[in-house]
């Protein structure tokens, strides 16, 4: 999977499971108050985070008129009963502005400071790399391990899956979060990483050979975490409060591998109550994780400037580690990834940035840096429905307006529309509906619908997002710079596509427009999972096809092919069914993006016979 399609991905987010998404993929806590004890630093450390704290004053005063058009990006959060953000701008190792909006409990009526504490989600993922290219520097390990050295319980899959694959997302492990719902989980649940571990133990295959291609995994971090503890003999948030965030300062962050725990001038999530108005607009959005390395940092705005500081001038470790850290992944055939160690390379208006996003919960978060420019961007958010990265270039452009040139246009070739008022024939559009693979990640599926007068797409394990047409052919997303062109054969038929977002990347339809019938009578029964350990049926009710999980409740099946199914869950979405030489089904095989052909072995008619 190329990284643009991660971007892609992560611009529906990002349930960090499904976050991706990204949605493109869920939240956490853990204490946080530094003892007065600690508080008894070296002056080596202490003067550093003096001139530091006075810097936020005297420079947030620099730029007035900036910081007031700032304000207004953010002010239909800052009123009583919203959730809101804490935002946060540095420029030349010093925060130049830094402000709260809203609310940091909608219950309590506490308010946002740049000083509450927010889960970041998949922002901790540059920390925990940051962990290990540290520990490589230091020879206690080396980033081309085989994993299996430091966790011997990674089952054997017949290749070698390194360290460094893990922190490229190349390992082709199955993502944690996608497996859990799949065996019943809510991520709303309490998940440790023990549960996690207890998943990765039994798997038998993987998504795809190490190194051959890119998946967002969720698994690979929280492996990198535990090897890391493994490493040092001590548990990973001690070691990294010891290590990396006493030093930097960072006085209100730590790795939250307690769900139980208590911190002190946190933020909790909340996302919008459908349909409802006023006191109730808003419901809770449970946080209830104890794993770490993956996600599960808590930190503040000030402390994330000191840390976009330390990608100028590193202070834990040498020079070298920032440049190992900002080195893009590589596939084993030569294509070199935009992801590197927890860190995403990309360009904003020609201006190169490298950071990362995160969503858990009701947790949104972005952390961007222009190393040319030398300004960062931060933006923390506890409503599910906030865009970070949106908000964070829309920073850019007014502190970067200087440094900003519109690219030219390549050619006299005139922009297709993208007003969204296209005067598109509605009937075209029958052609086009369906399901799409992409060539470069057969996992990744993009669906596209018509309802109503409106047109829609989702991908693999994300929310849908509205599409609009610019031509016959062509239609363009809002959420996110990217647009699709469905290619139509001379028989009329629509079997390709191309996503256009830095760079073309073709589809395959992977659905046929005349569905092939299979029969109920053979399909109907449980199906068994022996790495999740769970039974999921599949049940003929009047004319539909149901897909029944004791946990999720039951959904429609869609037969789209010659034994091919599609599920509407994000944790569900592919279905492929095994059939033997004589052409008994034999099982099922599901994907849905993060997880690739899952194999439930069809249990016998009477498994379940007299509840025995």
């Amino acid at each position: 999977m190329s990284i643009t399609t991660y971007h892609f991905i992560t611009a529906f987010i990002q349930n960090d499971s499904h976050s991706f998404v990204h949605s493109l993929i869920l939240g956490h806590i853990r204490s946080l108050i530094i003892n007065n004890h600690r508080m008894k630093a070296s002056l080596r450390l202490l003067i550093p985070a003096l001139l530091f704290a006075v810097s936020v004053q005297s420079a947030k005063c620099q730029t007035p008129r900036i910081a007031a058009k700032v304000d207004s990006l953010f002010a239909e959060w800052n009123k009583p009963g919203m959730p809101g953000a804490a935002v946060g701008v540095v420029h030349g190792g010093k925060l130049v502005y830094a402000k709260g909006f809203g609310e940091a409990d909608v219950e309590t009526g506490a308010k946002i400071g740049f000083g509450t504490i927010f889960h970041v989600a998949s922002v901790s993922k540059q920390f925990t790399a940051y962990a290990i290219v540290l520990l490589a520097e230091q020879g206690k390990l080396s980033l081309d391990d085989d994993i299996r050295k430091h966790i011997p319980e990674v089952p054997d899959f017949g290749k070698t899956i390194t360290i460094r694959h893990l922190l490229n997302h190349t390992s082709g492990l199955r993502d944690q979060w996608n497996l859990l719902a799949m065996a019943g989980w809510q991520l709303d649940d309490v998940i440790t990483k023990q549960h996690v571990m207890n998943l990765v133990t039994r798997q038998k295959e993987l998504n795809f050979e190490p190194g051959s291609a890119f998946a967002y995994c969720n698994t690979g971090y929280t492996l990198l975490a535990e090897a890391a503890s493994r490493v040092t003999k001590q548990p990973f948030a001690y070691w990294m409060e010891r290590n990396v965030f006493k030093p930097l300062g960072m006085k209100n962050t730590q790795f939250f591998d307690n769900q139980e725990g208590v911190v002190k001038g946190r933020a909790y999530s909340f996302h919008r109550t459908p349909g409802a108005i006023g006191s109730t607009m808003f419901s809770k959005s449970i946080l209830s994780y104890g794993n770490v390395g993956a996600t599960s940092l808590f930190t503040t705005v000030d402390d994330l400037a000191l840390w976009i500081n330390n990608f100028r001038n590193p202070q834990v470790g040498s020079p070298a580690i920032m440049k190992q850290m900002l080195e893009r992944g590589r596939l084993t055939k030569g294509d070199t990834l935009p992801y590197a160690s927890g860190l995403i390379h990309g360009k904003y208006k020609s201006l190169a940035y490298y950071g990362h996003d995160g969503a858990d919960a009701g947790f949104r978060s972005s952390l961007l840096y222009f190393p040319k420019e030398d300004y960062g961007f931060i933006v923390l958010s506890n409503q599910a429905e906030f865009n970070p990265p949106k908000k964070n270039l829309e920073m850019a452009d007014l502190y970067l307006s200087s440094f900003i040139k519109e690219d030219k246009p390549a050619s006299e070739t005139p922009k297709p529309a993208t007003s969204g008022n296209y005067a598109f024939d509605s009937t075209l559009f029958r052609a086009y509906a369906g399901s799409y693979s992409l060539d470069e990640a057969p996992g990744f599926v993009l669906k596209f619908w018509r309802d109503g007068a409106n047109y829609y797409t989702q991908a693999s394990g994300q929310p849908s997002a509205a599409i609009f047409p610019s031509s016959d052919s062509t239609f363009f997303l809002k959420v996110v710079e990217a647009s699709v062109v469905f290619h139509k054969a001379k028989d009329g038929k629509v079997s390709r596509i191309t996503l256009k977002q830095n760079g073309d990347h073709p589809g395959t339809r992977v659905d046929t427009q005349d569905s092939a019938v299979i029969d109920p009578a053979q399909l109907a029964g449980q199906y068994y999972s022996p790495e999740l350990e769970t039974i999921y049926t599949i049940s003929k009710k009047g004319d539909a096809l149901k897909l029944i999980h004791v946990h999720h409740g039951e959904v429609d099946l869609k037969t789209v092919g010659k034994d091919k199914l599609n599920a509407p869950w994000w944790f569900v979405q592919n279905i492929d069914v095994v059939r033997n030489p004589s052409g008994t089904i034999t099982g099922i095989k599901m994907s849905n993006g993060r997880v690739v052909n899952l194999w439930f072995k069809k249990l016998p008619d009477d498994f379940a016979a007299n509840g025995r």
